[in-house]
């Protein structure tokens, strides 16, 4: 089972490096293979161009970067986005790789026979979607005061929207508050979540 890990944090103390570190742990615990996209030191270019709008309406992707992140992802069985939660959102650089490299004629397919317009799964072999997020806002507050942005932005905005239907959230909440000995807890149950997965 091949897993993509596409990675959004610049600094590399950050508590998301430590995650990243027991997913790839729990992954090789498993005997899976991975792949792990680092958008932040692979020079990806988050800003979509008059090129890259272009290229999204005639579903032919232009950035060489894209061409090779989409090359990647094909024959993922499993892709795990691992992100922190700022302001309410996703940071720009995982934002842009929404943007430029979900794609259609490639993560997904406009099928207009119907009534009414919608959009078909493309990666065939994508069985399962998982994003793992930190941020500092209190659970309840993040889903009733906030609106459960990343939820509506993410997974029905843009997985669900595109077929993509099995999908996980691991929300860790809090992380700037929690102790040490919670945040180790985290990133074990995470560990053993991957070296037991199986799709």
């Amino acid at each position: 089972m091949k897993t993509v890990i596409i990675f959004n944090h610049p600094y590399e103390g950050s508590y998301c490096n430590s995650i990243l570190t027991s997913v790839v742990a729990g992954i090789q615990q498993a005997g899976n293979t991975y792949d792990i996209i680092h958008l932040d030191k692979e020079g990806f270019n988050p800003v979509m161009s008059a090129a890259d709008l272009k290229g999204f309406a005639a579903c032919t992707a232009g950035d060489p970067k894209v061409l090779e992140y989409q090359q990647r992802m094909s024959d993922a069985d499993q892709l795990v986005f691992i992100f922190p939660v700022w302001w309410e959102l996703m940071p720009a650089m995982m934002k842009g790789f929404i943007d430029k490299v979900i794609f259609p004629g490639v993560f997904y397919e406009n099928d207009r026979s119907g009534f009414m317009p919608k959009m078909l799964k493309k990666m065939k072999m994508v069985k399962q979607i998982t994003v793992i997020t930190t941020m500092n806002t209190p659970s309840l507050m993040y889903r009733l005061l906030f609106g459960n942005a990343i939820k509506k932005a993410l997974f029905t905005g843009t997985f669900w929207k595109t077929g993509y239907r099995n999908n996980k959230w691991i929300s860790l909440n809090m992380v700037k508050f929690a102790s040490d000995n919670k945040r180790k807890k985290w990133l074990l149950h995470i560990e053993n979540r991957f070296a037991a997965a199986k799709l």
